[in-house]
């Protein structure tokens, strides 16, 4: 099997929170990177999501990364897939995006 991906891909545990946009209850699901790139993630949470539904994601860059001050992301995407996962012993579900944009967002009172 070929490699399809095009984009450089970075294995990073970030703390991630995920919504589904134009929901009427404002559900929000946190979870951890497994890997990030340009072009798209996979996380890992305990919800269910379907393959195709827009979602509204933001993460949080450490300083350790960043080398200054935490910087969040947030992100408008879509599911691609989504996979049934035993993460310490409890069933979770790994989620695999493409992010169709993005917002850097540098300082206090960023978070969502």
């Amino acid at each position: 099997m070929t490699e399809r991906r095009t984009a450089r891909r970075y294995d990073l545990s970030l703390p991630v929170i995920v919504r589904v946009p134009n929901e009427s209850v404002a559900d929000r699901q946190e979870g951890k990177t497994r890997d990030i790139s340009t072009r798209g993630l996979y996380f890992i949470l305990n919800q269910e999501f379907e393959a195709g539904s827009e979602i509204d994601i933001t993460l949080t860059l450490p300083a350790e990364i960043t080398h200054g001050s935490e910087v969040f992301v947030r992100a408008r995407g879509k599911v691609l897939r989504v996979e049934p996962r035993i993460e310490d012993s409890r069933s979770r579900m790994g989620v695999a995006a493409v992010i169709e944009r993005y917002d850097i967002i540098r300082g206090e009172g960023a978070k969502a």
